[in-house]
This record gives C-alpha cells, structure tokens and sequence, in this order.
C-alpha cells in the first residue's frame, strides 16, 4: 500500500503526463510521444489508485484489469482503420455507462448517508448530474456507433417539436432531481431511475437528429461527453485524478468540436442540441443538375497524370474502405520523381473521424509537408492540372454552395472542380454519407472512374511504370 502523500504525488505527475500527451497529440511529428506520454500516465494512475489505503478486493480489480486488457488488445488489433470511428463511439458509450452505474453505486453507498447537511446535498447534486451527463453519452454514442456502422440511417432524424420535447424532458429532470435530493435515505432511487432513461431518450434524439455530413464534430462532441461524465464520477468517488482527466478530455473535446463546427460554417450550439436553431430543410437537393456524367480509364488517367505538372489528391473514406494509401504513397512517389508538384487536400470532416485521413496518410508514410487543409487546397486549385478524387462525395460537392435545399448547405468545401481535370474515383454513382446527388459528377471537366478505389491506383501505377 501507499500513502496518501505518495498517491497525491503519482496523481500530479500523471496529470502532468496527461497535458504533456494532448500537447504531442497537436502534431504528426510528436504523437507517438504523445501516445507515450499518455501510456505511462494511465499505467500510473491505475496504480496509485489500486494501490491506495482505502482499497480493498485487489485479486478481484487486478483479475477484472487483466480481462479487460486482453480483451482492450485483442479488439484493437482486429479493428481496420476503417472501424477506428465505430469504435471510438462505442469506447465512450462505456465510459458514460460507467459514470451512470458509478452514480448508483455512489448513492447507495453508506458513506453518502452519513453526510449531513449541505455537504449531503452538493454529493446528491454531483450524483445527479454525473448519471444525467453518462446516460445521454451512453445512449448517444451507441447511436453514433450504429449510424457509423451503416445500422442506423445517416440522414437527421427531425419530428415536428421535437426541440420542445427536449426542452419538456429537460424541465421534469430538474424536477426530479430536486425531489431527489430531498429524498430520505435511499427513496430517491426511483426519481434517480426515472431520470436515467429520461436522460438516455435524450441522448438517443440528440444524435438523431444530426445528419451524417456532421457525425465527425457528433463523434468529438461525444469525446467531451464522455470526459466531463469522468469528471462527474471523479467528484463522486472523490478521487482529483479523474477530475482532471475528465476535464481534460471534455474541454479538449469540446474546443476541438468548435473549430470543426467554425471550418464546417456550422453553428456549435446546432450541432450538440441537435440541429436547435437550424433552418428547416428538406431530406435531399432539390435543385435540378445539369451535364452528363463520363467515364474514363486507368490509361486515360495515367496519361493525364504525365502531361500534369500539379497533381492535387483528395481522399475520403472511401480510400479508407479499400486501403488506398498505400499504393496512393507509392503513386506520389512515382509523380514527385518525375518532378511533378503533388499535394493532398484534406477536408476537416473527411471520413468519419476528425483527422481521420491524416491519421491514414500518415499510416502510409505519406510526407506531411504535402497534406494541405482545406482553405489552402482551394488557394491553388487554379493552379492544379488534375485533381484525383479518391472515395471522397459530400466534400467535394458543389451544391454545398449553391444548392439551398441541401442537408449539407453551407459547408465549406474543396472547390475541386475549379481545377483543369477532375477525376473521380468511385465504385458506382451512389450518393455519400449525407444521402445527397453530388452535382460535381455531371461537370464538363470531371470524369468517373470506376471500381475500388486501391484496385484503380495499382492499375494507374501499373501504367506509370
């Protein structure tokens, strides 16, 4: 066992290891230090905890520890890149239905019904909140997870006054937790249970009613869920670390939902209260599209990739699903020797995760002196001779811009059809993630090519060598 000094100590220096992680996580040439950093954090953390003065049952928590690390292993090593969201989802559902079962348990723990007084009250309140925060992550990120696997429908689901019934659930909450404060002994179980399932019909609306162009800020926004749901269940237990750690997940989480939403042109408030405040529109674009769509092949492409002299690339999750950036590495490769300029454009809600194509360019050992952000592609599509769209839809879509009607309205975009030649690779002409015709497959200058996206490119390479 350790001391309580000792315990103090560990918990500051893994705090310490904690903000030292998220700050090597802000660049691709740091993040393994990161990770590290964040590794030797949590491995602390987990001991100073288990090892503290006022624990008791150690085989059973290191047995439970060493399940759930195998079982931690085993599922990362299966899960493709591909998955990475899906599972980010589900990771946060378990944290929110820890701070839930935590609340239970913390309620119905003697030691709450010892306190007295105003002191009594504050933990009903911690109690309280912190199963309110866990059961809207736990049923929002099983959502999130289900529209990300395909399972649920990507498009918003909306129901007039729907904003007013969040609003009533809300109300009778407050309602019940004032009741359960005032409860005796353990009476309040029941208003506390009501609570918890009115929470989670809650969670289960809010992500709903977000469509799929938006899920990457919904899967960041649950991220900061999840953290304050850790720091809601750190002042239950009493216990500094987890309250540091939960606000340092949930405000990274949140600050990172808010710059995604302001590069999106969304409103932050729109997005987390699911589409409050938004305009009403309708399920798909009205608006009519003009042109026909073309077709090309792999000798066609590789001809116009050795007349280029710039070659912008822009992937999306469609390169993820076929495993693209390897060969697509190999291709740049082969371009820049040939002393081409090539470059990739990298929209913020690209695949299904925030910065889920750089994490996969990366992976491919891709130069990062090459990935563009969004505004800077746009900057020198002017300039761009071809642009190769790799599995990539709604951020490349033109009536993001122009189209009213549209569930992605408003979105910034990269404008890859202002380049000389646009091709893009698909497996057939079906809509993308937001369920919307993407009008840029119909312009003069854009051709499709068709198939996997990693069977294309080795075709193309195959051509260039």
């Amino acid at each position: 066992m350790i001391t309580a000094q000792i315990q103090t100590a560990a918990y500051l220096f893994a705090g310490i290891l904690f903000i030292l992680s998220l700050g090597g996580l802000s660049s691709q040439e740091s993040a393994k230090r990161g990770v590290f950093y964040g590794i030797v954090g949590m491995a602390i953390a987990i001991l100073s905890t288990v090892l503290g003065g006022d624990v008791h049952g150690h085989i059973y928590i290191i047995a439970a520890i060493a399940i759930a690390s195998v079982i931690g292993i085993l599922v990362a090593r299966k899960v493709e890149m591909t998955s990475m969201p899906q599972l980010v989802a589900i990771l946060h559902s378990f944290v929110g239905l820890a701070a839930v079962l935590v609340g239970f348990g913390s309620y119905l723990d003697p030691h709450t019904q010892e306190l007295v007084g105003t002191a009594h009250t504050i933990h009903l309140v911690e109690i309280f909140i912190g199963v309110f925060i866990g059961a809207i992550t736990f049923t929002g990120s099983i959502i999130a997870w289900g529209k990300l696997q395909g399972k649920i429908m990507s498009k918003p689901l909306v129901y007039p006054g729907r904003h007013a019934v969040n609003i009533i659930l809300v109300l009778i909450s407050i309602v019940l937790g004032v009741l359960f404060t005032q409860a005796h002994g353990v009476d309040g179980m029941l208003y506390l249970y009501i609570m918890t399932a009115i929470a989670a019909f809650i969670g289960v609306m809010l992500v709903m009613a977000i469509g799929g162009a938006d899920m990457p800020v919904v899967v960041s926004m649950l991220n900061s869920y999840s953290g304050w749901a850790a720091a809601a269940a750190g002042f239950m237990l009493g216990n500094d670390l987890l309250i540091i750690t939960g606000a340092l997940v949930g405000s990274s989480g949140a600050i990172l939902s808010i710059i995604m939403c302001e590069a999106m042109n969304r409103s932050f408030l729109s997005v987390i209260f699911g589409g409050f405040g938004a305009t009403p529109i309708s399920s798909g674009g009205d608006q009519e599209i003009e042109g026909e769509v073309t077709s090309t092949n792999h000798a066609e492409v590789a001809e116009l990739l050795k007349e280029a002299k710039h070659v912008l690339i822009v992937p999306g999750y469609g390169m993820a699903v076929a495993k693209a950036q390897y060969p697509i590495h190999d291709l740049v490769d082969i371009l820049q020797k040939d002393g081409k300029k090539v470059t990739f454009g990298i929209h913020p809600v690209a695949g299904r995760l925030p910065g889920h194509m750089n994490v996969l360019l990366a992976e491919a050992n891709v130069s990062y002196d090459i990935v563009l952000e969004m505004e800077e592609a746009n900057d020198e599509m002017d300039e761009t001779n071809v642009v190769l769209v790799i599995g990539a839809n709604d951020i490349v879509n033109p009536g993001a811009l122009t189209d009213t009607s549209s569930p992605i309205y408003g979105m910034p975009v990269i404008k890859v059809w202002e380049a000389d030649k646009v091709i893009v690779m698909k497996r057939s002409m079906a809509t993308g993630y937001a369920g919307v015709q993407n009008p840029l497959f119909f312009k003069d200058n854009t051709d499709m090519l068709y198939g996997d996206a990693k069977d294309s490119v080795d075709k193309i390479l195959a051509e260039l060598r």
